[in-house]
């Protein structure tokens, strides 16, 4: 199990996350939903590594690992799908997915999950992975090397942001394989209805986790009790 204990983390004598409780039970999916500037995001980079908790703790099945990095992290089965994919030169999708040929994955498996994010095999395993790819297209690639690595814990952040409206539909296919790999999924959003898609909810507004629950009823509490909340205002139609 992956645990966030009263995990604050503070720039500059703010807390933009403030003493957060978070737990991750493997065989499920679970979302963290809420606006822009909530924190969902710092949450994500505290998970994978990238920044360290100014208080609180990171603790995988029992040992604390708030000190260790992102290598460290991945070695125990930590992914994380950025929200802005990286950018290389010089190697080719295939390559990349591949890990220069380091993992070894047959073409079966490289066309099931080219067919997963919709894109076609054939066009785009010899394109390199550089400026001459869209937003969209970087999004849908580095989520096929997630399905690839089949981590223990994949952590989506904002998944489906540029994409076009298939997007709901490749989340879909992007939760059933990751659970039938038994890959536990924390996915970051702001989109009601891809929360709706994940086991378990945490609501999460000014750093603080508001409200957590069964998805659907975490989901209908955001829309009953915070439809209205300025902080909210556009987040409700995706804007």
């Amino acid at each position: 199990m992956l645990i966030l204990r009263n995990v604050t983390y503070s720039i500059d004598g703010r807390r933009i996350v403030d003493e957060v409780n978070m737990q991750f039970k493997e065989g499920m999916s679970y979302s963290i939903l809420g606006p822009n500037g909530a924190g969902k995001s710092t949450i994500a980079r505290i998970l994978m590594g990238v920044i360290k908790p100014s208080e609180g703790k990171v603790l995988l099945d029992g040992r604390d690992i708030t000190d260790l990095g992102v290598t460290e992290r991945a070695k125990l089965g930590i992914s994380l799908l950025w929200q802005e994919p990286a950018r290389y030169e010089g190697i080719t999708v295939g390559e990349y997915l591949t890990l220069g040929e380091k993992l070894k994955v047959t073409e079966d498996e490289l066309r099931k999950v080219f067919e997963i994010v919709g894109l076609s095999y054939d066009l785009y395993l010899r394109r390199f992975v550089d400026k001459g790819l869209s937003g969209g297209e970087r999004k849908r690639i580095e989520l096929a090397s997630i399905l690839l690595l089949k981590p223990r814990y994949a952590i989506l952040d904002e998944p489906d942001s540029g994409l076009d409206i298939t997007a709901s539909d490749l989340i879909d296919r992007t939760l059933r394989y990751l659970k039938k790999t038994g890959t536990t999924v924390i996915l970051i959003t702001h989109h009601e209805e891809i929360a709706r898609k994940t086991d378990f909810s945490y609501f999460l507004c000014g750093g603080r986790v508001v409200r957590k629950g069964f998805s659907e009823e975490v989901v209908e509490y955001y829309k009953r009790a915070c439809g209205k909340c300025p902080l909210l205002e556009g987040m409700r139609d995706g804007h």
